[in-house]
């Protein structure tokens, strides 16, 4: 270390400069002036192990050298984004996409609407015969469930305990539940069959048993957000969205596992499986949530997303998945990963059975500041014909590679072993994309033949991937106890993609980089948000671009089941406990999905358009076959 360095770094220390100078003294380190004769294009000189170790000195953060070793990677990856940023050379006009609100200093200012909810317009419905075997009505629809509960054909006690059986029944199959919420859903379910019984009926979610992702609070139960470390930690006020379903008359039966801390699949107790093939993995992070709703095992689930965590396991596991624009839903209750971009929204058998689930949960609730006092009136029947649909033309030509390697490859690596599996996976991946692309062009067929006139479109080109480094930077703020305190020790996960090393590696994230990185995120919703002056909806391969912009931007989406690959799909990795392998992914008779992306608070109308393609294609109506009745 030079004199001044040394000099550097002592007057920081003494001036107090604690863990707010970390970023800027690592890239400093990282970018010294470069020499009079080198080109202004050199590349940065990489990040190395004595750069991390001075700039934690003066953070005041403690790192072992395996550690640091695990950061080399990320950091020298993540520092290159950075570049990507900035050469899109922002105007000083540009804002950054957040708002500073100086209510939040007076919460008495900002009281929750009393929210009037619209009636429902309801589609058709035919409700199933209830025969002596009340296990067939496993997976109905909430449609045809609510119905059998209206007319008084069927009680919520003998659903609600017909759901508790076949969970108690699956669940060491699919390792998808965390807490059964047994009593309470008893005392519920008989409170909806009393006030039904007294014409006091609620609406299409009286009576109905659901789960719950175990990153909602639910009062007398743990909620443990299935990270081991977490498994005894209590609320004691239920989570609006539980509260609302409450007062709809649903019934919570479960809290339903996710992957550690919101990632992936793998929670404390296990790893939750596929219901198409056990074999596999549910995807995650809403992986209990997916698996229950598609194996029969409650009536719908409650999931969040922030970067796939809703659209990835509904995928997997063949249900039909909801992302409300973002600020539709209150996450007040929820574990807050990104506060940016989480959002909460249901996965259902069917598209109406979502409308009616966001029917109940929409609005304000005077406590989550990004939920905005917006109107969602379902109208099951709306005619879909007045709106314009785009596709994006390139994704379906498949003219660029695939995302679907970003989610299950992780970060670039020099390891030469690691390198190699990655680029395997890539290959996988690729493989598995050209063979589902048959699903996404019979698709478009399957809508011109509707009527709908697409056009095709394609996405702004933006660094969307650098820009995302902010999810990171701020799920390390999240947790910056559970870091700084070492107790990410405990959590399950600790290779390079988990999140112990991610959230050290964001720590390291500049707050300019955080700045300029939302600043274009603000191009991006601008850019984006023209696309829907030429068109309503836009149809798009769930893999791909689309689900990092679209998250980053807030749009909302919705994820149908497309059909299962046939017997000549490239067959998937087998899944081992012991041996772990991302790529155990596809195979012959799992399920495919197309993804519907509509403006933003358009959801409604995006939902209805989805619900029309639902109808002609049926593929909802296609049930994992070892869990059939």
């Amino acid at each position: 270390m030079t004199t001044d360095r040394r000099r550097f770094l002592a007057v920081c220390s003494a001036m107090g400069f604690g863990s707010t100078l970390l970023p800027g003294a690592l890239y400093a380190l990282a970018v010294q002036s470069p020499s009079k004769s080198a080109p202004d294009n050199a590349p940065l000189p990489k990040i190395t192990d004595a750069m991390i170790g001075a700039a934690a000195a003066i953070a005041g953060v403690t790192l072992t050298a395996e550690q640091r070793a695990q950061m080399l990677s990320g950091l020298n990856n993540q520092r290159d984004g950075y570049a990507q940023v900035r050469a899109l050379h922002i105007p000083n006009s540009v804002q950054p996409a957040f708002v500073f609100d100086p209510l939040l200093a007076h919460v008495a200012q900002r009281d929750a609407r009393n929210i009037s909810r619209e009636a429902v317009s309801l589609g058709a419905v035919t409700a199933p015969q209830v025969s002596e075997n009340i296990e067939k009505l496993a997976f109905a629809s909430m449609r045809e469930l609510g119905e059998l509960l209206r007319t008084k054909q069927v009680s919520s006690v003998a659903l609600t305990q017909m759901y508790l059986a076949r969970l108690k029944k699956y669940d060491p199959l699919l390792h998808c539940v965390i807490t059964l919420t047994e009593e309470r859903a008893m005392t519920k379910a008989r409170e909806a069959d009393a006030e039904i019984a007294a014409g006091k009926y609620r609406g299409p979610l009286h009576g109905i048993p659901y789960g719950v992702k175990d990153l909602l609070a639910v009062k007398g139960y743990p909620t443990t957000w299935g990270a081991a470390g977490f498994e005894q930690q209590h609320f004691d006020e239920d989570a609006t969205v539980v509260r609302r379903l409450d007062e709809a008359g649903a019934v919570l039966i479960a809290k339903l596992s996710l992957g550690s801390l919101a990632m992936n699949d793998i929670w404390f107790g296990g790893r939750t499986r596929n219901p198409w093939n056990l074999n596999q993995g549910s995807s995650g992070s809403s992986a209990g949530s997916a698996a229950a709703t598609s194996a029969g095992l409650v009536g719908f689930a409650i999931g969040s997303e922030t970067l796939g965590s809703i659209s990835s396991p509904s995928t997997r596991c063949g249900d039909t998945g909801f992302r409300p624009t973002f600020g539709f839903v209150p996450r007040t209750g929820a574990m807050a990963l990104c506060w940016t971009m989480d959002k909460l929204g249901p996965i259902c058998r069917a598209v109406e059975d979502c409308a009616l689930v966001m029917q109940a949960i929409y609005g304000p609730d005077g406590k989550d500041f990004s939920a905005r006092d917006e109107k969602f009136s379902w109208h099951a029947n709306f005619d879909w014909r007045q709106l314009r649909i785009g596709f994006l033309k390139s994704e379906f030509e498949g003219s660029a590679p695939p995302d679907e390697s970003a989610m299950v490859v992780g970060l670039p690596t020099a390891d030469p072993k690691a390198a190699a599996e990655q680029r395997r996976q890539r290959d996988l991946a690729h493989k598995r994309r050209e063979y589902d692309r048959k699903y996404d062009l019979a698709s478009l067929q399957i809508l011109r033949k509707l009527g709908a006139n697409l056009v095709p479109i394609e996405l702004p080109k933006l660094p969307y991937d650098a820009i995302a480094n902010l999810l990171t930077a701020e799920a390390a703020a999240a947790f910056d106890e559970l870091t700084m305190s070492g107790r990410d020790h405990l959590l399950t996960g600790q290779t390079p993609d988990d999140w112990p090393n991610l959230f050290r590696v964001a720590r390291l994230y500049p707050a300019v980089e955080y700045v300029q990185a939302m600043r274009a995120r603000t191009l991006a919703v601008e850019q984006v948000s023209r696309l829907f002056l030429e068109v309503d909806v836009i149809v798009a391969p769930t893999p791909g671009e689309q689900l990092t912009v679209t998250n980053l931007t807030g749009h909302p989406a919705v994820i149908v089941p497309n059909g299962l690959r046939g017997k000549d799909a490239p067959a998937a990795a087998t899944f081992e406990e012991d041996n772990d392998t991302d790529d155990a992914i596809g195979g012959p008779g799992t399920p495919t999905s197309l993804t519907f992306i509509g403006a933003h608070y358009q959801d409604a109308r995006l939902l209805a358009f989805a619900k029309a393609y639902q109808d002609a294609t049926g593929f909802h109506q296609l049930h994992p076959p070892r869990f059939a009745v």
